[in-house]
């Protein structure tokens, strides 16, 4: 039978005895060899056999605080209340101790014809006698604690995934109709127009649409699909202006084998043609530089606009990009925007991944594949 996995053996109920049995076999011989080096006169097997008959007074005096107290009332925050119980039991435990000794200890040493028995006279516990007995709850109690604390920090570290895939999730329904409803508008203005080429605009609509419908599903895609996307938008929006606007595009550095989160381009792009170009009475312009370098992007879009109409820096579709980057990116990104009167620049800085297998903003990825995927128990 194959050994189990430290956090398995730890966590997994089926090995809860084996546990225990472990604990309680390591505090007798650790305790027995300690008396024996603190010269207590008994041989080993001696020492062995009177922890194995204090073992049960150890269990009956530490779980209701192993498992009562603590995830009962400090792991809940009552603090004061546990502090109390504990003190409290440990007035008890002198009884416990004094009790047990005088009744069961010393009768049963006698029972068996043992050498060397220390006559109990009174109640009183011996003091060695009652740190070991709380020693043999304080280090339970330790286990439990952190070991419970672990649980309690694994499980919020999920909900608060599961509430930051849920806050994913409506970001992107957010900017999906938000993209849909400008370029139909696109399309609607040339069909009005009876343009020729109306066709080739509903085909590049299509492939932003599938790219919004299947691609961004996944919390990566490549960069060079979404740089394509981008281009297509960019095309879709110069059908509509014609040689009314001036826009240049510059792609550095290698893009292929590299990930980003689908839809933080794109929205920087439609932000600029709705508030600055369209805005504009005379020609108006744009650039978008992306550049690619040692794991590293760096995309800078400008755009003229109106030096007396103020920029919607905080439109739909930047704000979202911005709660997108904070969940995902967290440290990881550096966005700027810059309202320089007659345009208006957008700075993003992001580290990139070579691999969709590592993925930015997974919280508690790597805590799940040392804790298991799977909920633990607390017993």
């Amino acid at each position: 039978m194959p050994l189990p996995k430290t956090n398995e053996f730890v966590f997994l109920p089926k090995y809860r005895v084996w546990r225990h049995l472990t604990y309680w076999s390591c505090h007798i011989v650790i305790w027995a060899i300690f008396w024996i080096v603190t010269g207590s006169g008994y041989s080993f097997p001696r020492q062995v056999f009177s922890m194995i008959v204090w073992t049960p007074v150890f269990i009956f005096f530490g779980y209701p605080l192993v498992y009562g107290a603590i995830p009962r009332l400090l792991l809940q925050g009552k603090v004061w209340q546990f502090l109390l119980v504990g003190v409290c039991w440990a007035i008890a435990g002198l009884l416990i101790n004094g009790c047990y000794r005088y009744y069961v200890y010393v009768p049963l040493q006698q029972y068996l014809e043992l050498d060397h028995i220390y006559a109990q006279k009174t109640l009183m516990p011996l003091p060695s006698s009652y740190l070991c007995m709380t020693t043999a709850v304080a280090t339970p109690m330790v286990i439990r604690f952190f070991k419970l604390w672990t649980i309690k920090q694994r499980d919020l570290m999920l909900a608060q995934q599961e509430r930051i895939t849920a806050q994913l999730q409506l970001l992107k329904a957010q900017v999906h109709p938000h993209f849909l409803f400008n370029t139909l508008n696109n399309i609607y203005a040339l069909a009005m127009e009876s343009s020729p080429r109306t066709p080739e605009m509903i085909l590049k609509l299509s492939s932003l649409l599938s790219y919004m419908l299947y691609d961004c599903r996944d919390e990566q895609v490549l960069l060079e699909k979404e740089v394509d996307i981008m281009k297509n938008y960019i095309d879709l929006e110069k059908e509509r202006y014609g040689d009314k606007i001036d826009i240049s595009v510059n792609i550095e550095g290698d893009i292929q084998d590299r990930y980003i989160t689908p839809l933080l381009i794109l929205p920087f792009l439609e932000n600029a043609f709705k508030h600055g170009t369209s805005e504009q009475l005379e020609k108006p312009w744009m650039s978008v530089d992306i550049v690619v370098k040692d794991h590293q992007l760096k995309c800078k879009v400008v755009n003229s606009k109106d030096q007396f109409v103020p920029f919607h820096e905080n439109g739909v579709g930047i704000n979202n990009v911005k709660k997108r980057l904070e969940l995902l990116y967290q440290e990881k990104h550096d966005i700027k925007l810059k309202d320089e009167g007659d345009f208006f620049v957008v700075s993003l800085l992001l580290n990139l991944k070579a691999s969709s297998n590592s993925v930015p903003g997974k919280i508690g990825d790597h805590f799940k594949r040392y804790m298991h995927e799977d909920p633990l128990p607390v017993n």
